[in-house]
């Protein structure tokens, strides 16, 4: 914590020193812009060959492996297989002492949702679809570091950007080992984006989260012929449920709790040895998680015990809320009004028309994807993302980018489908520059990184000290199984 306060008050220092600092010239704007626009063609290809990929998380090896040639050809350093995950990598390009800036690549997709890149439904083989556009994620904000890193080349700034590979986002919680690995403990400023079906440069409050595993066993026997001898880990999952269901009216108002049965039995002839089931728990106080999930290992327990078979738990992620930085959202929020909204073709607005049909009914029109949105600062987002825990680590920011048609809901099959399309090159394209534009802007101008910083520490509160929800636990690499299924 000391060694984060003095990099705030050298920042500080830096940009009383610096109060003149040059901003970017309409010139270095156009050549930033121009250099995504160049890079285009390629981000969509390389977006579009993890679409194919389609792999679930920690098991992204194709996916990880091309971003990370995409950024070496680039002449971006890259160390691969950080914090004990495979598929996770740092890229960096370092030109001279100055500002460190963070930008984050996710290329994790979904098990099930394969998808044809088709208006209407249409599954196709394949054990996962790219149903939160994980695939452009990655390849525009590799882009965005590429624009920024030769930017800051062709103008002489000195400073560090970082592309970080974060892989397993969808339930992994693969950026919290990288922070519980001091990765990013010298990073000035953390950029990322998501795409969405509209744009905006809002910044809500993610729920925190831990999600895991109970798992009990049994006595397995033949359910007709001798069911006395059995004891059914399944009537445990079952009673467990039960048991849950009931302690919802007496959680603290806002606590999500959800759950699927991942392991039932094979056959109903057969008295099921073992069983399981996969519960998330959010709220947007870490600690009301911390105390929901015990009580929720406490059911378990009960079940267990009213059913006469063992049971055991394994935490899989686990992450903080989001904390909001104002000052950069103003400063994203400008460069994307300055980027504009995405420009459709006559062959992508009938797609898009065609794609309306499809979906639930909404507020949102098509014109959306042209438009940006108010900016907002707070608010519940509803969801969780181990991009919280940079958050609590280093000034972050990020935005969205209209890559899906107005209305679609994420994790979708019609949210894979427009992810496969030119449409979601266009969405990714608006978020690289908006990107690269705003890392520009903080290297040159050491106040507002100075100002982002102070505003984390008043938020977080002095004396703070990350411990992350997962405890000391191993990346749990193998929590998609070998085919990518729960």
């Amino acid at each position: 914590m000391r060694r984060y306060l003095a990099g705030v008050a050298l920042a500080a220092a830096a940009a009383a020193g610096s109060a003149g600092a040059a901003e970017l010239s309409a010139q270095e704007r156009a050549q930033i812009t121009a250099a995504v626009d160049k890079g285009a063609p390629r981000m969509g290809e390389v977006a579009r060959q993890i679409w194919g990929f389609a792999e679930v998380g920690y098991q992204e090896t194709k996916s990880s492996a091309l971003l990370q040639s995409e950024l070496k050809k680039a002449g971006f350093k890259v160390e691969a297989g950080v914090a004990g995950m495979p598929t996770a990598f740092v890229a960096s390009f370092k030109t001279g002492e100055g500002p460190v800036l963070a930008i984050l690549a996710e290329f994790d997709a979904l098990p099930g949702l394969a998808q044809a890149a088709e208006p209407t439904r249409r599954p196709v083989p394949g054990i996962a679809g790219h149903a939160c556009g994980h695939h452009m994620f990655g390849a525009a904000s590799v882009q965005a570091g590429i624009a920024l890193a030769q930017w800051m080349k062709a103008h002489g700034v000195k400073g560090e950007v970082r592309v970080y590979g974060t892989p397993a986002e969808e339930g992994g919680s693969g950026k919290v080992y990288m922070v519980r690995a001091g990765l990013f403990q010298d990073v000035d400023a953390t950029l990322h984006w998501h795409p969405g079906d509209a744009n905006d440069a809002s910044q809500t409050v993610s729920l925190a989260n831990v999600s895991g595993k109970f798992r009990f066993t049994g006595a397995s026997a033949h359910a007709s012929g001798a069911p006395w001898r059995g004891r059914s880990a399944l009537d445990a999952v079952e009673v467990m449920n039960v048991a849950v269901n009931m302690l919802r009216e007496h959680v603290p108002d806002g606590t999500r709790i959800h759950y699927v049965i991942s392991d039932g039995g094979q056959a109903p002839n057969v008295v099921p040895e073992k069983a399981e089931v996969y519960y998330y728990v959010r709220h947007a106080d870490p600690q009301v998680v911390r105390d929901v999930v015990a009580r929720v290992q406490r059911a378990a327990e009960g079940a267990a015990l009213a059913t006469e078979t063992k049971m055991s738990f394994e935490q899989t992620g686990g992450v903080y809320n989001m904390l909001p930085n104002e000052t950069l959202a103003r400063v994203m929020d400008g460069n994307l009004r300055q980027v504009g909204g995405v420009r459709w073709d006559a062959q992508e607005r009938a797609f898009a028309e065609a794609m309306a049909k499809q979906l639930p009914p909404s507020k949102a029109t098509l014109e959306s994807a042209s438009e940006i949105q108010p900016l907002r600062i707070g608010g519940d987002g509803g969801g969780s993302t181990d991009v919280a825990d940079v958050s609590w680590v280093t000034p972050t920011v990020g935005m969205r980018s209209a890559v899906w048609v107005p209305g679609t809901p994420g994790h979708s099959w019609q949210a894979v489908a427009a992810g496969g399309t030119s449409m979601a090159t266009k969405g990714g394209a608006v978020a690289a520059k908006t990107l690269a534009l705003t890392g520009a802007q903080l290297f040159r101008d050491p106040a507002l990184i100075a100002q982002a910083k102070a505003e984390l520490v008043r938020k977080r509160g002095e004396g703070f000290v990350y411990k992350a929800m997962v405890g000391d636990r191993p990346p749990p690499l193998d929590y998609r199984g070998k085919a990518g299924g729960e």
